[in-house]
Formats: structure tokens, C-alpha cells, sequence
């Protein structure tokens, strides 16, 4: 079973195609792309063994020559220095303008990837092949790539559209469990800020995404994908609408950034993300008690944190404080007024501290 979309945004527009098998499909995917035949393929040490060779052997056969870096495994991979590293063996390998930069793995691959893709020879063709339920649901699609700064995550980066995303439902049968959930986190959310349907579907088929039901996964990462493409095509650059999407990543990306990045997996800091601002909208007098129930509910069914950590508040503060939403010194989040309906409104640091406290 394999389901399609389309991203569009006139010639930067892309094809989503999500389904089980795509990886033994990328040479003929490509190929349809009329690319030029040097490529580079982007993985890690965990997804490469599994996976590269097969894209090797497909993209071989379809006349393309590809060589494959590996860079490290989580956050590590996103620096200026591995960046740089892959300028160096991209151009060694001889791409050129017309040649791809091949996302193989997670979230953390695409981005490193896609940045360097977006940068290298004023930008050469980026694809996706995401191999986590997390990538394939969110990180793939929307064009956000970029590396970490010491001072924050993903402040150094670029919008740049990937040519296609092949998303292989079979890689998420080799995912640990714990990928999975981070996963349903990104999945949750698009419930939350746009489709209240889609959130009672997660409510009642919620088991069966976590055993990997075929027919369940292809539908919440089709869904998935095509409430972040509406978003996208509404506000690209994220001048207005895209922010929606940020929906429990201002406290996730603080938590992240206090945990060195490697406590926390990206998910279930988005997950305690997403509770502490239902519950600010609470205190707002926006959302229903029995709503934040629902969402803190589903979060546990998922196997989600949902209670901040034992960090320093003041420390967690100063993390918001560098959030990228900011404007002119002052936060901007993402509250929701019910299930399937969030706005982006100016929030204060002290009425947030009151809901991390």
C-alpha cells in the first residue's frame, strides 16, 4: 500500500510518497528526476549497515555513481565541522550543480544533509529517504535544515526544499521502540493544531501504531504529511502559519539544549512541550480541563513524558529565552484554543514560569 502527495509551491513544488519497499525504488525515483549521475549519499553508523547498500545497488542500477559518508549518530552530526567534512567529500567525489545530496536516516541526517545540500555550490538537489517515523512524519517534509550553535539548536540554517521524500515504512520495523514513541509525539501534534478528527483516530488506533500495523502507519504518516504540506504551502518561510508547527517545541528545544542533547530524544521533549502550553492555554481560560486530559492522556498511551524534568528553572528560562520565535524580546507560542485549533500569541516569561513551576 503505498500513498502519494504533493508539496506544492509552483517550481520548488515535490512529490511525498510514503509506503513500504521505496528504498529498492530510490534509482528509478531518482532517475525520474533527470539528475546529474554523481551523487552523495548522507547516513549514519546505526542506518548505513542496514540500509546504504540497498540505495547503493538501486541507484547504481539506474545508472547513477554514489559514494556514501557516514557522519556520528544524534545531535553530534549537526556542526559547522561535520558540515565541513562533507563539503570535502562531496566535492571530491566530483558532484556538481546537478548532483544530489541523499538524506539516508533520521531527522538529525536530513538536517545536516539538507544544509549542506542547501549550501554547497550555491545549492545542489537535496533528497529525502527518511528511515524514522519522526523524519518521515515531520523532519522530511517543509524544508527546515540547518546544524546546532552552543547556544541553541538549529540556529544556523536555511529553508531549502528537498526534490522528493521516499518515505519506507518497512525501516520502522528496525526502529528501538523508544524512536517510535518519540515519533508519535511529532504525529499527536498535527491532531492537536489542525485536524481533531485526526487526534480521535490516534485516540482509537493508538496500539495498533505502536505495533507497526502496516495500514495504520501508512495512514497517520500520510495524514501526518499532508497537514504539514497544507502548512507549508500556506507560509513556506514561516512568516506566519508555519509557526503553528512549532507547537511544543519552544520548552522541548530549551529541554534539549539543557540535556547536551542526548537525555531527551527530540519527541518527548515536543511531548512535556505540549502539555506545559495546554496547560498555560488552560490558565488562559482557553483550553478545557477535560481537552488537556485528553492530550495528556493519549501522550502516556504512547509511552511520552509528560512532567518537566528536575532542571533549574531559571537555567530552562534562559533557554527559552533564545528561542528563535522570539520577536523584538518577546516570546511568541503556540497555545491551543481547543483539540484541531492553535494560535501564535505573545506570551509572557513569568506567566510561563508560573506553568514550569
Amino acid at each position: 500500500m503505498v500513498a502519494e502527495l504533493t508539496v506544492n509551491l509552483g517550481q520548488r513544488s515535490y512529490r511525498i510518497i510514503c509506503g513500504p519497499g521505496l528504498l529498492e525504488q530510490a534509482g528509478v525515483l531518482l532517475a525520474e528526476l533527470k539528475l546529474s549521475r554523481r551523487c552523495l549519499i548522507v547516513t549514519n553508523p546505526v542506518v548505513g549497515p542496514l540500509y546504504a547498500p540497498r540505495v547503493e545497488e538501486s541507484l547504481a542500477g539506474a545508472g547513477f555513481n554514489p559514494k556514501v559518508v557516514t557522519v556520528p549518530e544524534g545531535e553530534e552530526a549537526k556542526t559547522l565541522a561535520v558540515a565541513a567534512r562533507l563539503y570535502d567529500a562531496a566535492l571530491e567525489a566530483g558532484l556538481d550543480r546537478g548532483s544530489a545530496v541523499i538524506a539516508l536516516g533520521g531527522g538529525v541526517v536530513g538536517d545536516v544533509a539538507g544544509f549542506v545540500a542547501a549550501t554547497l555550490l550555491r545549492g545542489v538537489p537535496f533528497i529525502q529517504l527518511p528511515t524514522t517515523l519522526l523524519a518521515q512524519v515531520d523532519a522530511s517534509v517543509g524544508g527546515k535544515v540547518a546544524v546546532n550553535h552552543p547556544l541553541g539548536k538549529n540556529l544556523i540554517g536555511a529553508f531549502y526544499q528537498p526534490r522528493l521524500v521516499a518515505a519506507d515504512l518497512a525501516t520502522l520495523r528496525t526502529l528501538p521502540p523508544r524512536e517510535v514513541r518519540a515519533g508519535l509525539a511529532e504525529v499527536i501534534k498535527y491532531g492537536v493544531i489542525a485536524e481533531a478528527d485526526f487526534f480521535a483516530y490516534l485516540e482509537n488506533n493508538l496500539e495498533a501504531a505502536l505495533n507497526l500495523d502496516p495500514a495504520v502507519l501508512t495512514e497517520i504518516v500520510y495524514r501526518s504529511c499532508r497537514i504539514k504540506a497544507r502548512v507549508v504551502e500556506a507560509d513556506e518561510r514561516e512568516s506566519g502559519l508555519r509557526a503553528i508547527l512549532n507547537f511544543g517545541h519552544t520548552v522541548g528545544h530549551a529541554l534539549e539544549a539543557l540535556t547536551g542533547f542526548k537525555e531527551l530524544h527530540h519527541g518527548e521533549g515536543v511531548a512535556i512541550g505540549m502539555v506545559a502550553a495546554s496547560r498555560l492555554a488552560q490558565r488562559r481560560g482557553w483550553l478545557q480541563a477535560g481537552e488537556v486530559g485528553r492530550l495528556i492522556d493519549l501522550l502516556k498511551r504512547a509511552g511520552l513524558p509528560v512532567e518537566m524534568p528536575s532542571l533549574d528553572r531559571g537555567a530552562l528560562l534562559t533557554a527559552i529565552g533564545r528561542d528563535k520565535k522570539i520577536k523584538d524580546g518577546t516570546l511568541h507560542m503556540v497555545l491551543p484554543r481547543s483539540i484541531g485549533k492553535v494560535e501564535v500569541v505573545p506570551v509572557g516569561l513569568k506567566e510561563l514560569e508560573a506553568v514550569l513551576a
